[in-house]
């Protein structure tokens, strides 16, 4: 186990340093361009050579990246052209929020799925199966959009029980997640209801649980002890890859109502050309999609014997 994590953390540091690397080249080689976006378009050239030497981009490229690479290591991701102010400080609390409402999330999703993709898996075929898989069809087909739309046509304008928007101007709030993760939600779990119906129902009609029933087993002990553990095998995987989707792919739903989080911010830089903010939040993405693909690799041997014993 020692060496095997050992490589993955290899793997990660090298997919750090390449992703860097690329996102230095983009956005970091051609300084005229990035003198532009942080002094404006009407700035002259010499003001802008003047900015270049003070911020040392007339140095050698490698010389440049590694300055930019350790200043990025140590958290120092420049100054926001946007907001005026450290990305740092803008970013972790951005970060942060975006954490608040992917654990909301995620702590009725995961149960929620789980335990409705076991039930559809164990009685395949079912009329329950049936509900419970064209449930999980329709809702992952709606994009968020359009359900965030729905929703607030229901619960805000015609009945009014809940706020259209999850600024968290008067502090927190938990009433204001209640349709950001709603519309989260539904278009979330349906994959996963999916994958996991499909994995106990692949499980159930394998041999070792045909012998174990015939045994005399109850079937309580059967489905909790033998049958389960083998079929979240490929639902953990999907677990952990949904924490890159509600890291940045939540913009829709925070753009909607207004809710400051990570993915609104990413799409705040991008509009507005904030290269220091861009590259934090690029970084930022791929350290944790890295992460949680190397824990979903480690609970993944742990789940199925065979690859740790191999």
């Amino acid at each position: 186990m020692l060496i095997f994590l050992a490589k993955r953390l290899a793997f990660m540091i090298v997919t750090m340093l390449v992703v860097s690397i690329l996102l230095f080249l983009l956005l970091e080689v051609n300084g005229e361009a990035v003198a532009v976006k942080v002094l404006g378009p009407y700035t002259s050239i010499e003001q802008r050579n003047i900015w270049l030497e003070n911020n040392g981009y007339f140095r050698p490229l490698y010389v440049r990246y590694f300055d930019w690479l350790f200043s990025i290591a140590s958290g120092d991701f420049g100054q926001s052209i946007r907001f005026k102010a450290p990305v740092a400080d803008i970013l972790w609390d951005r970060l942060g929020n975006t954490a608040i409402l992917g654990a909301a999330t995620y702590a009725i999703m995961v149960p929620v799925s789980l335990a409705l993709g076991v039930l559809a898996g164990m009685k395949e075929g079912s009329a329950l199966d049936r509900v419970i898989s064209l449930t999980s069809i329709g809702t992952t087909s709606v994009p968020e959009f359009a359900s965030a739309v729905l929703l607030a046509f229901i619960f805000v304008f015609t009945l009014g029980w809940l706020p259209g928007t999850s600024g968290m101007t008067g502090g927190f709030d938990p009433v204001q997640l209640i349709l950001p993760v709603s519309v989260l939600f539904l278009y979330g779990f349906g994959y996963l209801v999916r994958m996991t119906r499909a994995s106990m129902a692949e499980v159930m009609q394998t041999p070792y649980i045909r012998t174990a029933v015939l045994k005399g087993l109850p079937y309580r002990q059967v489905i909790l002890r033998h049958a389960l553990r083998n079929a979240l095998i490929a639902p953990f995987t999907v677990i952990m890859l949904q924490i890159n989707w509600l890291l940045s792919g939540v913009i829709v739903v925070e753009f909607f109502f207004a809710y400051k989080g990570f993915g609104a911010l990413l799409l705040e830089a991008s509009l507005n050309q904030d290269i220091y903010m861009i590259q934090a939040c690029a970084m930022v993405a791929v350290f944790v999609a890295v992460t949680t693909q190397t824990i979903a690799d480690i609970g993944y041997t742990y789940l199925n014997p065979r690859i740790r014993f191999a």
